[in-house]
């Protein structure tokens, strides 16, 4: 199958700013246009306001500080009642990590060295080292829907086919790790305080092992400096009181809204013949219809089909990129809250209808499947 030249975006350095990848095979002439058309318009909104971006921090830090000193005024009185407040200060802590993830994309500020300083600083409040992710998490812009390319940066997905082809082990394995106590309960939880302080896991060619320690040991001495020194200023169980629950919280927010970006019914999946990267950008991000605040809270990281069609859009800048394209309202698949909720069990991606399924969906898929296997030989012996 004939296709265009694809230029890598992590070795080109292009973060998806040109429009080179586009299948002309696969997709129509209509279909090529509107895409070329979008990416236009989004890369009008790339320019970044270190005015607004040192605001949105600003007040990201009076919003978490009141929400900590309330936990803190809370502590002698009732656990429960600082375990209650931690819940909205989780949320900011999502926000910091979304402002921590535009850093990473070097769009938040216009200079390269504000992001990385204070992508830096927030990770000790997100528990993320900052190199090791943002190379991860460029490799899944990278290659996001591509299903030769999976398994850094993203959710673990696994076809039907490669499923059924499991040992009996290794099934019942994803089906434990795709449940969704595990994958947005126990799984966020795991992935921030255990996977990220480890070195163990690989990001492909993203970055060398010695290059991941770095990342992670640099972090993981802040981590016990700064949490370290608070424990002995005003005792350990109060630290952890004050730190922990909101920090779970936060974990919690984050990995559902990381879920839901790219897990949803008509999530688009294609081999890399039939992949591209704006056309993934766009079908295969969801756009989640939250009030208001909650979009403030994440950063308009809801915006996500835009934000992956041109990852250099600031977040604060995403609604105005919205607002002025009517085409950009319909383009991607629209999650209302309760939609997403009801993502959580979708599982496998079925190559022949297109669609995540549930575990119950493949079963009962599974039980035709077996049974049309048994009839075909009965009919022939029947002939």
């Amino acid at each position: 199958m004939k296709t265009c030249c694809i230029e890598h975006p992590l070795k080109s350095g292009n973060r998806g700013l040109h429009l080179n990848q586009i299948n002309h095979a696969v997709f129509d002439a209509a279909e090529r246009q509107q895409v070329i058309a979008l990416n236009a318009h989004c890369n009008k909104y790339r320019t970044a306001s270190n005015k607004r971006a040192v605001w949105e921090v600003f007040v990201t830090v009076v919003c978490a500080g009141v929400c900590y000193s309330l936990i803190w005024l809370a502590l002698p009185f009732s656990k429960l009642l600082a375990i209650l407040i931690a819940m909205p200060t989780g949320l900011f802590l999502t926000r910091f990590f979304a402002i921590q993830h535009d850093c990473g994309h070097g769009s938040f500020f216009s200079s390269t060295r504000a992001n990385d300083w204070v992508g830096r600083i927030i990770s000790v409040l997100t528990f993320t080292p900052y190199e090791n992710w943002r190379k991860s998490h460029a490799y899944h812009h990278a290659n996001s829907g591509n299903l030769e390319n999976r398994g850094i940066g993203d959710v673990e997905t696994m076809t039907v086919a490669e499923f059924e082809a499991m040992t009996p082990g290794g099934q019942r394995r994803y089906r434990i790790t795709r449940n969704p106590l595990i994958a947005l309960g126990l799984g966020p939880i795991l992935y921030f305080f255990v996977m990220q302080r480890l070195a163990i896991v690989s990001w492909g060619e993203t970055l060398s092992l010695g290059q991941r320690l770095k990342s992670i040991l640099a972090l993981d001495a802040a981590l016990l400096a700064v949490y370290g020194g608070l424990a002995w200023f005003i005792g350990f169980q109060n630290m952890v009181m004050l730190v922990v629950p909101a920090a779970f919280f936060g974990a919690w927010a984050g990995g559902f809204l990381f879920f839901v970006q790219h897990q949803f019914e008509h999530a688009h999946w294609r081999h890399k013949d039939e992949w591209d990267v704006k056309i993934a950008a766009l079908k295969g991000s969801s756009f989640l219809i939250l009030p208001k605040w909650m979009d403030w809270l994440t950063c308009n990281i809801t915006h996500h089909h835009i934000h992956h069609l041109v990852s250099k859009i600031p977040s604060y800048r995403l609604p105005e990129c919205l607002a002025g394209n009517a085409e950009l309202e319909t383009i991607a698949p629209r999650l209302t809250l309760p939609q997403a909720l009801r993502c959580a069990h979708l599982s496998l991606f079925d190559e022949r209808t297109g669609k995540l399924i549930s575990f119950k969906d493949y079963d009962v898929l599974h039980q035709q499947r077996l049974a049309e296997s048994q009839v075909e030989p009965a009919l022939m012996a029947a002939e």
